[in-house]
């Protein structure tokens, strides 16, 4: 994996319903983030995006901020790629799978670009936390060609 990227691995619990409703099946719950996980450095915002199958959200990278990713529904590809000159994984492309009986939070570090594309027919919900509050006058999101050669990623391979 690449350096600095954190994956905390996520538990599913059976929520208990108040009510017991014959035919309702039961739902779920996990604990996502709290402030006392190593994988937690600082809040600035949370955010939600909904994409459909077969969407790429191509690369960006950040300067300033870290991203914590959960895919609450439907299944994705993420794909990291290394950018710091000074990281000892610097060029390196990896890729992991979150969603749907996947669960997890993924850490991605600041000059790590990433992205992600839709595998599911279900659509995706992908919860996102920043360690800095989303400035629209200085955005700290410099953004790649989802083809940018020198990442050289193939993204027709999964789908």
């Amino acid at each position: 994996m690449i350096d600095g990227v954190k994956i905390k691995n996520l538990t599913v619990h059976q929520d208990i319903p108040d009510v017991d409703q014959p035919g309702v099946p039961p739902g779920y719950l996990m604990e996502i983030l709290r402030e006392d996980d190593e994988i937690f450095t600082k809040f600035g915002q949370s955010t939600m995006s909904v994409a459909h199958k077969g969407m790429i959200k191509g690369f960006h990278f950040h300067e300033r901020q870290n991203d914590l990713w959960f895919v609450a529904t439907g299944k994705v590809v993420i794909v990291l790629h290394d950018l710091r000159h000074d990281s000892s994984t610097f060029r390196r492309t990896d890729t992991l799978y979150a969603g749907r009986d996947d669960y997890k939070l993924v850490m991605i570090p600041t000059g790590v670009a990433h992205g992600y594309k839709v595998l599911s027919d279900e659509p995706v919900l992908l919860f996102y936390h920043t360690t800095e509050v989303y400035n629209p006058k200085q955005p700290d999101e410099k953004v790649i060609p989802y083809d940018d050669p020198k990442i050289n990623f193939d993204w027709a391979e999964y789908e």
